[in-house]
């Protein structure tokens, strides 16, 4: 079911809300959290299909604020809103703001009516992004803070800069793709032999952002040196290509030699081929729904470990 609601108020919007449930078109008990889209006009539809299958893990709220001509003086200040719940909102209900002109200057004043009472909200920019999200008005206001580096036009440099502005409850999906490549290599050297790692080099595409992440991570809980190195389009598309470990006896060798497929190859052992396939906007905006508690390892990754980091290789 999908409500408009052209030239509105928020306040006519949390009526709408409450019409809908008290009509039966939707039930909104059960709803853990407050989910808040900052995007722009065109952009707002992959976020919200995201949202709408990982709800089916984390019921919520799902407000997307769109801000068009925030900066035109000479367009006439207009709130419109769309309501979806049901079959088009999956396991949440979606409410669509567009604000245009001086209606978008205080994107505060345009949640605070409609948020769930007594619920955690998580602000997600899953395209432009603030440089400092933590200071935002709508950082101000939410537990977690989502940003997504591949979205940057420079996503190499704006990783390097994550650790400046870091606030805790911070997080980006260039770390959240990552976690199967750390459940990996964690797993790796849980086994025998417990040998030292000596060091470990990183390669990934030129435009992957994780892969800094990745080599900042193992510095910091390996203690070793770590190099990682971006290679050229034409040598690799998309992500992190492998990750070699050296140990006394050998190297470890976990490499994605096509897309959705590793091979992990380790000293006198045969190889073995696991299912790597690239992580989608839904499965990363969901597993940082599961925790809403700052990501504290995160936070030492992008502040210390990265800054244990040499310049990546050219």
């Amino acid at each position: 079911m999908i409500i408009d609601l052209p030239d509105t108020t928020v306040s006519q919007v949390a009526k709408g809300l409450v019409s809908v449930r008290e009509e039966g078109g939707a039930v909104a008990l059960g709803r853990v959290l407050t989910l808040i889209i900052a995007t722009r006009h065109g952009a707002q539809e992959e976020a919200i299909e995201a949202a709408n299958a990982a709800s089916r893990e984390h019921p919520m709220r799902v407000i997307v604020l769109i801000l068009d001509d925030q900066s035109d003086d000479s367009v006439s200040p207009r709130l419109d809103a769309q309501i979806r719940v049901g079959g088009d909102a999956g396991a949440s209900e979606v409410v669509i703001l567009t604000a245009h002109g001086a209606a978008a200057s205080n994107t505060e004043s345009l949640v605070t009516g409609i948020l769930l009472p007594d619920a955690p909200v998580v602000a997600w920019w899953p395209a432009e992004t603030p440089e400092f999200p933590a200071r935002t008005a709508l950082g101000r206001i939410a537990q977690r803070r989502i940003t997504d580096a591949a979205s940057q036009s420079d996503p190499a440099a704006w990783v390097a800069g994550l650790g400046e502005h870091y606030s805790p409850g911070d997080t980006d999906f260039a770390w959240t793709r990552i976690t199967r490549w750390r459940e990996q290599l964690a797993a790796v050297l849980d086994q025998p032999p417990y040998d030292q790692v000596l060091t470990a080099e990183v390669l990934g595409a030129a435009d992957s952002p994780s892969t800094s992440l990745l080599a900042a991570w193992l510095r910091l809980k390996l203690d070793v040196p770590v190099t990682f190195e971006y290679l050229p389009a034409e040598e690799w598309a998309h992500g992190i290509k492998s990750v070699k470990l050296t140990r006394p006896e050998g190297e470890i060798l976990l490499e994605r030699p096509r897309p959705g497929v590793a091979v992990l190859t380790q000293p006198g052992q045969p190889s073995h081929e696991l299912s790597f396939p690239r992580r989608t906007l839904r499965e990363c905006l969901a597993e940082e729904l599961r925790g809403l508690d700052p990501d504290v390892l995160y936070g030492q990754v992008i502040t210390d470990g990265r800054a244990l980091l040499n310049a990546p290789t050219p």
